[in-house]
């Protein structure tokens, strides 16, 4: 019978994508760790792989189609000597209802993603920081027979246990619905066990209804214009940054605290540390806020937090997330643990990070989650501007050009290099106090900069 090649779950909160691209077609070879088609989420448009080797005997949803729900049948596969006749029968359902199943796990980082992502990422997990929920495994065990006596192995996991004479009953499955995968053989001649495979969450009890759905429920329709124009139609990322930055300014209660920074001992001190012979190196403007933001943090923990409905989770860890603008909209990339970096990694990372984000490569460990973020369009020449915040987080620093400018120091006017910045705030975590401490801390770093280095 043929092998249904059912819609993933790509990430833990995924329930639905769209496939973007095939990159096989009907009559293909498969083997087993092939990249057979793209599959556009929320966050970003990542590689499938087949975990089943055959012939992609039907194409069931074709490439373009949006919305496709987790589980349901996108592709037919035959094994080997498999009568295509059989696809008809196989293909009149279009989806499978999941079997018991583990806990969905993060997606591994070796997975590839073409960065299409959302400015918002997801609530906070349980990567070494306080109050995160659980999301290991479960132990409870799945499925590998259908009752019938019939073993859910792939073709390739069939002869390799046949080789090693390896009973395949006594195993479980790591692959899709607990299917035995070639993972699985090697483990069993190891004698260590794989951990199973990411499976689509579980269906939510029905919630109350949030702030922002109720705005949007009762919202007047758009009219369409009068005037001559184009339709464009939004992608997935586009109707994610709609969505939720609409519900953060919708039920986030901003505040903002702008201050003036002066920018002259830290040009000067860039200047000598770029013109370094040797150095591998070149330290931008952005890279001393980043370090910046990141001791600050580290002096005032409090600001390193997100809201958790009836709790707050403050971070062990400091992450800042830093926007990337990308063709359709922006990504934010994550300098992890930023404190412990020094200036020249951090640049060299944030170089990285920007330029794959820009080719599409980032990985979604390397932009989903964060605990503060930061928006710098001073490339611009904006002067000023406040940031939405990005949820669930509960600060964002917008950052301004640097600027000559007239200041007063004691009696006398002088000229400057002046930055402004605007913290946005969640006043649901953070109080004005708190947050222009905060502000205090990376004034007189930024203003002192050789304290960037200790």
């Amino acid at each position: 019978m043929p092998i249904k090649i059912l819609m993933p779950a790509l990430s833990p909160t995924m329930t639905e994508g769209n496939l973007a691209r095939w990159l096989k077609k009907e009559g293909d070879e498969v083997k087993s760790g092939d990249i057979i088609a793209e599959i556009e989420t929320d966050k970003a448009t990542m590689e499938f792989e087949a975990v089943d080797e055959g012939k992609l005997g039907k194409i069931v949803v074709p490439e373009g189609t949006e919305g496709v729900k987790v589980n349901e049948v996108i592709g037919l596969l035959l094994e080997d000597g498999e009568d295509p006749a059989t696809l008809n029968s196989a293909g009149s359902s279009t989806s499978e209802k999941p079997e018991a199943s583990s806990v969905p796990s993060t997606p591994p980082a070796s997975a590839p993603a073409k960065a299409v992502a959302a400015e918002v990422a997801d609530a906070p997990k349980d990567d070494g920081r306080t109050g995160g929920a659980d999301l290991s495994p479960s132990s409870a065990s799945i499925p590998q027979s259908d009752g019938g006596g019939r073993i859910f192995a792939s073709p390739l996991a069939k002869r390799l246990a046949a080789a090693a004479k390896i009973d395949l009953s006594g195993l479980k499955g790591s692959g899709p619905h607990g299917r035995i995968v070639k993972a699985d053989i090697e483990a069993a001649e190891k004698g260590t066990p794989v951990q199973a495979a990411p499976s689509a969450p579980a269906a939510a009890s029905p919630a109350p209804a949030r702030a922002a759905d109720v705005a949007e429920s009762v919202a007047a329709p758009i009219e369409v214009p009068s005037a001559p124009h184009d339709v464009i139609q939004l992608n997935t990322m586009r109707k994610t940054i709609a969505k939720r930055l609409t519900q953060s300014k919708q039920t986030i209660p901003h505040f903002y605290l702008t201050i003036d920074v002066n920018l002259d001992a830290l040009m000067d001190m860039r200047a000598t540390l770029n013109g370094r012979a040797g150095a591998d190196y070149k330290l931008s403007v952005n890279d001393f806020v980043i370090k910046a933001v990141a001791v600050a943090l580290k002096r005032k923990p409090d600001a390193n937090a997100a809201w958790g409905g009836d709790k707050v989770f403050r971070f062990k860890d400091i992450d800042v997330s830093v926007a990337v603008a990308i063709e359709g909209g922006l990504i934010t990339p994550i300098v992890k643990k930023a404190d412990q970096k020094g200036l020249a990694t951090i640049s060299n990372e944030m170089k990285d990070l920007a330029k794959r984000a820009r080719e599409g490569k980032l990985k979604p460990e390397e932009f989903q989650g964060g605990g503060f973020s930061i928006s710098n369009l001073g490339m611009f020449g904006i002067r000023e501007f406040a940031a939405v915040i990005n949820p669930p987080q509960a600060c964002i620093l917008a950052v301004g050009a640097g600027e000559k400018r007239a200041i007063v120091v004691g009696s006398e006017i002088k000229i400057a290099t002046m930055m402004t910045v605007t913290l946005s705030v969640d006043h649901r975590v953070v109080d004005g106090a708190l947050g222009a401490e905060f502000l205090a801390e990376f004034k007189k770093l930024v203003e002192e900069p050789l304290s960037l280095l200790l």
